[in-house]
C-alpha cells in the first residue's frame, strides 16, 4: 500500500483539520503547556523508534520563546532509549495531556540535549537539577480532539483497575529477566526508587 492507497480508504480531511497546524506556540499552546503535568515524547533512528513518558508538577516544561520549549530530565532508568535516538535523529514528536482534559496538544520539531548550568538551574527539586534538559524546537503544534480520550474514557473511572489485578511490578521484572535477585528484592527497590530518587 502506498500513500495514494492510504487516502482512498478514508473520506478528505476537513479543513479547519488542515488549517489547525500552528508554526509557533500561540497563547492557546502556551496556555496548555503550562497546565499540562504529563507530555510524551516520541523519537526514531536506525536502532528504532520510541516513545517515552515525562511529568512532573504542571508547567514543569518550560517555554522558552514563540518556538522553542524546554524539558527538563529527571531520574528515570538510565536506558536513554529517546536521548540516544535524538543523538542520531534530532526529530521529535510531542503529545501534551492535561488530566481531566479530552484534547490533547500535539507538537513536532527538533530536538538537542543541553547541559549548561544556565538551563539546569531553571529546575530545583530538594537541591537537586536535572542532569540534562531537551530543548525542542517547534515546527508545528496543533490541538487534537478528544475523541480518543472520550472512548477511551481515560479520565473517568469505568475502565480503572485496582493495581492488584495486575503482578507487582518486581514480580513481573523477575519473570521478564535473568537475575539472582527475588521478586521481593526488585519490588523493594522499584518502590524505594518511587520513595526517594523521583529528582
Amino acid at each position: 500500500m502506498d500513500e495514494s492507497d492510504l487516502r482512498k480508504l478514508y473520506p478528505p480531511t476537513v479543513e479547519r483539520a488542515r488549517l489547525k497546524t500552528q508554526f509557533k506556540l500561540d497563547k492557546h499552546s502556551r496556555n496548555f503547556i503550562a497546565r499540562s503535568p504529563f507530555v510524551c515524547i516520541g523519537s526514531s533512528s536506525e536502532r528504532g523508534a520510541d516513545v517515552t513518558p515525562r511529568g512532573d508538577e504542571p508547567g514543569f516544561v518550560l517555554v522558552l520563546d514563540d518556538t522553542t520549549l524546554a524539558i527538563p530530565d529527571w531520574p528515570g532508568n538510565n536506558r536513554l532509549d529517546s536521548f540516544s535516538n535524538i543523538v542520531l535523529n534530532p526529530q521529535v514528536a510531542l503529545l501534551f495531556l492535561i488530566p481531566g482534559v479530552d484534547e490533547t496538544l500535539r507538537a513536532s520539531g527538533t530536538a538537542e540535549i543541553r547541559t549548561s548550568s544556565e538551563l539546569l538551574e531553571r529546575w530545583q527539586r530538594n537541591g537537586k537539577k536535572p542532569r540534562a534538559v531537551l530543548v525542542v524546537t517547534i515546527r508545528e503544534a496543533f490541538f487534537h480532539c478528544g475523541k480518543a480520550l472520550i472512548r477511551s474514557r481515560l479520565w473517568k473511572d469505568d475502565y480503572k483497575i485496582q493495581r492488584s489485578e495486575l503482578p507487582p511490578y518486581g514480580e513481573i521484572l523477575k519473570d521478564q529477566i535473568v537475575t539472582s535477585e527475588t521478586a521481593e528484592q526488585i519490588e523493594m527497590s522499584i518502590q524505594s526508587g518511587y520513595k526517594n530518587k523521583l529528582y
